[in-house]
């Protein structure tokens, strides 16, 4: 089996990408070369920094991070140099050592799919196409398992509509006691009517914050007196304005 994974876990050639004039970049790339792991990425941070869109640092900062088995950050790295890379060269490397990682993770899938990115942007390069094809049969050797988290949203969905089922459930209750309050209410208003008939003036007392039918009828008197002493005000001056008529005695 050991003869199968002849993968390289990084391809390291720093030549390929045209490199502007960076201090740090080539510091990093002899730091690297020593096996200097911790200081080369150092100086690729200051590098990336400096030139934010520069791929080539962002790549070699993958690989120098790897080197220090730090796969999962390598690859945030990677996934950078993937999005900020111009050249097809740069995308196929990234994209080879993040395939790389989720081969060592045993992340079959996604391995599968770093690889055949990889190829679109190389077709050529014969040691992403054995990854891949490598990539694939551990994948079909090693399907992925069930998703327990899909059983758990199924669960989840159950109880979701257990409790959708409990709330209306007790939402009829709630009409039902609703109902009775409402009867009751009704049998006590009943209640109160034939106790009012007891009082001395023989009428049910207003409700609370209504206006007595005694004061509407005055209300409604005082209203009509006022407009009859008008209607009289304008008769009057109907009549005082009228010419009278003078006859002649013959």
């Amino acid at each position: 089996m050991k003869n199968l994974i002849i993968y390289s876990f990084l391809l390291l050639s720093f030549a390929i990408f045209a490199q502007e004039k960076d201090m740090n970049l080539p510091k990093a790339n002899d730091e690297f070369a020593d096996k200097k792991y911790a200081a080369a990425e150092a100086e690729y941070r200051i590098s990336l920094s400096n030139n934010p869109k520069k791929a080539i640092a962002s790549y070699n900062l993958g690989n120098s991070i790897y080197k220090q088995n730090h796969g999962s950050e390598a690859l945030l790295s990677y996934e950078k140099t993937i999005k900020i890379a111009t050249e097809r060269p740069e995308k196929q490397k990234a994209f080879h050592n993040s395939g790389n990682i989720y081969m060592a993770d045993k992340n079959y899938s996604a391995a599968v799919e770093a690889y055949k990115n990889a190829l679109r942007n190389n077709p050529s390069d014969e040691e992403t196409r054995y990854n891949f094809a490598l990539a694939k049969k551990m994948l079909k050797d090693n399907p992925p398992k069930k998703d327990d988290k899909k059983d758990k949203k199924d669960k989840k969905d159950d109880k979701k509509k257990n409790d959708k089922k409990d709330k209306k459930d007790d939402k009829k209750k709630d009409d039902k006691k609703d109902d009775k309050k409402k009867d009751d209410k009704k049998d006590g208003d009943k209640k109160d009517k034939n106790d009012n008939k007891g009082n001395e003036d023989g009428k049910p007392k207003p409700k609370p914050g209504g206006i007595p039918k005694e004061r509407v009828q005055n209300l409604l008197d005082a209203v009509n007196n006022e407009e009859k002493k008008i209607q009289d005000k304008v008769n009057a001056k109907k009549v005082k304005g009228k010419p009278m008529q003078t006859e002649k005695d013959w």
